[in-house]
């Protein structure tokens, strides 16, 4: 029988994943008409028109602590407004699903269940999230400081917390795209430590 337990601390670990999960998910949200007047404002109208996406990814995590970078590689799927499901394949099979103001984690015969408004700032992280994906600029604005370099062609959406408790934790996000496509997804913590997740486009079932 499975078990469920309530997590009583927040992994850093947990934080990476998360970002990775939500983040990543932008890459089919893109329009063509998106780019007829290229601002932060255009790309946010873009993302808004978004329901529903589902793409494949290899994470690369650089620790210092490990010799070797740490690779996993699986599914991430969105459906709005605010459902969000990463599916880790290798090396070991993970699910991580937040729904509403719940993350459930399952590994193997293990459940994790956790309520968002016991941690505040893990919810405002979410939240910051899902407002990229359902492209909520305000949402975005009242945690991160945005900024967005580049073209239509080739162009980089950076992320900066401004929360100091977030801080502490995720020193930037960068979101990288091509056209209409998201291609990479560099994560930088406070510690030095870093993600890097390079994302393909899927169809829908």
């Amino acid at each position: 029988m499975m078990r469920t337990r309530r997590l009583r601390g927040l992994p850093k670990r947990l934080a990476f994943t998360l970002l990775a999960l939500t983040t990543g998910l932008t890459l089919t949200v893109l329009s063509p008409a998106a780019f007829a007047a290229w601002d932060l404002q255009q790309l946010m109208d873009s993302l808004a028109q978004n329901k529903s996406s589902r793409a494949t990814f290899v994470d690369t995590k650089y620790i210092a602590l490990l010799d070797k970078p740490v690779e996993s590689s699986g599914e991430l799927f969105y459906t709005a407004p605010d459902r969000l499901e990463k599916r880790t394949l290798k090396p070991k099979p993970e699910s991580m699903v937040v729904n509403g103001g719940e993350l459930l984690i399952e590994r193997g015969r293990q459940k994790y269940r956790l309520q968002l408004q016991a941690y505040p700032e893990l919810a405002a992280f979410i939240g910051s999230i899902r407002g990229t994906l359902a492209g909520d600029r305000t949402a975005l604005e009242r945690n991160y400081r945005l900024s967005l370099d580049g073209t239509a062609e080739r162009w980089t959406l950076q992320l900066l917390p401004l929360d100091q408790k977030m801080q502490a934790v995720i020193q930037r996000i960068r979101i990288a795209g091509v056209r209409d496509q998201v291609r990479s997804i560099e994560t930088t913590q406070a510690d030095g430590d870093s993600s890097l997740m390079t994302i393909e486009k899927s169809a829908l079932p």
